[in-house]
């Protein structure tokens, strides 16, 4: 069994393709934040492609983990020499594979936060880009202030601390640069946020300010944020599929990427120190990206919500077997149809009624394995970014909501931590303490959970919202998840 390394590649069997492109050669020319399955399935792809036509060649990544949790990563990047094998699976079974060898190099922040800032000092450093989770961003769902408050960030804005946040590491950085006479890099976020980009540019500014008001301002007068919208579902690495990469291919590979067919990005092209020519790797790159932001947030992303909890009380643990079922795809069909879709724009080059279809057809891809419990996992983060502002549009303009609204019940439902056979739900969250202190109080106050202006903000205090919440999340209780969904079906 060979090890997946550059000293190995060349050893590698014919079915499964390496890099073309000499690696040695390639020099770093972007650093990107939180490095996992999905960056790799996506951006460093992406990369691959351009590197492997010869282009880009001066625009390899530097990965860095911040995270504790990210030191598993940082040790198989190391021993792995950045490569490791994108598994791309189609729904009739058919299996491709590749090497990815765009990861020149990875540092991990804890161990030395200096090197990590250094490195983005250099002016061959021109794009930082992000998946740090919607979480990351570090603002207030409801008001979209900054959080000040929080203790890491606090503890960055204490004279003297080695930064710990990737906005600690990312301001020092462009602090150096500034002081040195470096333009500043582009801050390009991947993550799932509606103008992500700008969301960006909000917290960074906000925590530049709060350390150097005038750094703040520059940062806020000469640092670009483009927006992106990011595509690609990517489930989580498992043993079994680091079993079939050695199977197949006779290679060890401690962290396989596995996901499937479908790709898309739409990139603002707003870099004023140059990009890879991401187009010619098919990347849409457009003057505006919101519709298509929009669309993907609302349709793709609040459906992955519309499945999860219904599905997991049913009992299902993956999604395919979810989306299989036709009493909740066609729940997910009518929430797109109904709910998300008027408030909706027209979405340049794409047909919203196939793309709706398609998206049925990806959730129900069996090659994929994804699993339930990771869509319903960092829920207080995902909701109220994805679907809160599907039923306030809807709210404003007499739409409908029942769906949409169901969702947020079945929310609460799974936050009590107990599924329908009485055994104990796993609920992952920041917010889990509290989420599931009030979801278990919904026995005497139905309306506990939603009670918090934090994530819902004044969404309780509407009686056409509250009465429709009431109604589902009391059928989730008496009847469960799939009789709740038949009388949401009969009531359509």
């Amino acid at each position: 069994m060979l090890p997946l390394n550059a000293q190995n590649l060349s050893s590698l069997p014919a079915e499964l393709p390496v890099p073309s492109y000499d690696r040695g050669a390639l020099r770093t020319g972007i650093v990107h934040f939180g490095v996992g399955g999905f960056h790799r399935a996506h951006e460093a792809m992406y990369l691959d492609r351009l590197m492997s036509a010869g282009r880009a060649l001066d625009w390899a990544i530097c990965g860095v983990g911040v995270m504790p949790a990210d030191r598993r990563m940082a040790e198989v990047m190391h021993a792995q020499d950045g490569l490791y094998t994108l598994v791309v699976k189609a729904p009739d079974g058919t299996l491709e594979a590749r090497v990815v060898g765009s990861i020149k190099e990875y540092l991990f922040a804890p161990d030395d936060p200096e090197a990590v800032i250094e490195k983005m000092a250099g002016p061959e450093v021109r794009i930082v880009s992000l998946t740090i989770t919607e979480g990351g961003y570090n603002f207030n769902a409801v008001t979209g202030d900054f959080v000040a408050d929080n203790p890491d960030v606090r503890h960055d804005l204490t004279p003297g601390n080695p930064p710990r946040t990737t906005f600690g590491l990312i301001t020092a950085a462009l602090a150096r640069r500034r002081e040195r006479g470096v333009p500043p890099f582009t801050i390009m976020s991947c993550d799932n946020i509606q103008g992500n980009g700008h969301a960006a540019r909000r917290s960074f500014v906000a925590f530049a300010t709060l350390l150097d008001p005038e750094l703040g301002e520059w940062v806020q007068q000469h640092v670009a944020f483009p927006n992106s919208m990011v595509d690609r579902i990517t489930p989580v690495t498992t043993d079994d599929d680091r079993a079939e990469v050695r199977k197949r291919f006779g290679v060890d590979d401690a962290w396989p990427v596995v996901c499937e067919p479908f790709t898309q990005w739409a990139l603002e092209d707003t870099f004023p120190l140059g990009r890879p020519p991401f187009e010619d790797a098919g990347v849409q790159v457009v003057a505006d990206v919101e519709p298509y932001e929009l669309m993907k947030l609302r349709l793709l992303n609040a459906s992955h919500q519309a499945l999860c909890y219904f599905g997991y009380l049913a009992g299902y643990r993956l999604v395919h077997d979810v989306a299989q079922d036709p009493l909740f795809a066609g729940f997910l069909l009518a929430y797109m149809d109904r709910e998300a879709t008027p408030t909706l724009e027209p979405v340049p080059g794409i047909d919203l009624d196939e793309y709706k279809h398609q998206l049925i057809d990806r959730f129900s891809n069996d090659q994929v394995r994804d699993t339930v419990a990771r869509l319903c996992a960092e829920s207080s983060d995902r909701i109220p970014k994805w679907l809160l502002p599907v039923i306030r549009h809807n709210l404003e303009t007499g739409g409908e909501i029942l769906r949409s609204t169901a969702v947020v019940a079945s929310w609460a439902r799974y936050a009590e931590g107990v599924d329908e056979q009485g055994n104990p739900i796993e609920v992952v969250d920041r917010l889990k303490d509290t989420l599931t202190a009030a979801a278990r109080r919904q026995s005497e106050d139905p309306l506990a959970f939603i009670a918090d202006r934090d994530l819902f903000g004044d969404l309780i205090d509407n009686e056409r919202f509250v009465s429709a919440y009431r109604s589902v999340l009391s059928s989730l209780h008496l009847k469960g998840a799939r009789a709740t969904l038949e009388e949401l079906a009969g009531a359509a």
